[in-house]
């Protein structure tokens, strides 16, 4: 998987060639090369245009995620997560973040 600028790419190897997809968005935006440097660099360059081609078009460009996830909990759930939160010195956001990445 490769990262620039905040969007991700995915990659397959098919009869020697490599392919990939930015993934995480709207917007369709893929990538090949023959070597692996090749197609790392096909990522970034499809990338740039793709936020150049947003720029002269007077668009916002897709942003893979805000950073925002709206989360439902049962009530008991929210008062068990919030007093674990509060006895680790934390929010109850952190305290989720911190949750979600070590299972990530």
């Amino acid at each position: 998987m490769f990262e620039y600028r905040g969007y991700l790419g995915t990659v397959e190897a098919d009869d020697g060639a490599f392919s990939g997809r930015v993934v995480g968005l709207r917007d369709l935006i893929t990538f090949e090369g023959d070597t692996y440097a090749e197609v790392e660099q096909a990522f970034r360059a499809s990338i740039d245009d793709y936020l150049a081609f947003c720029a002269e078009r007077g668009e916002q460009p897709d942003r893979p995620f805000s950073g925002k996830v709206p989360l439902r909990l049962p009530p008991e759930l929210h008062r068990r997560a919030a007093v674990r939160a509060q006895a680790e010195g934390m929010s109850l956001n952190q305290w989720i973040a911190k949750r979600i990445e070590s299972a990530a």
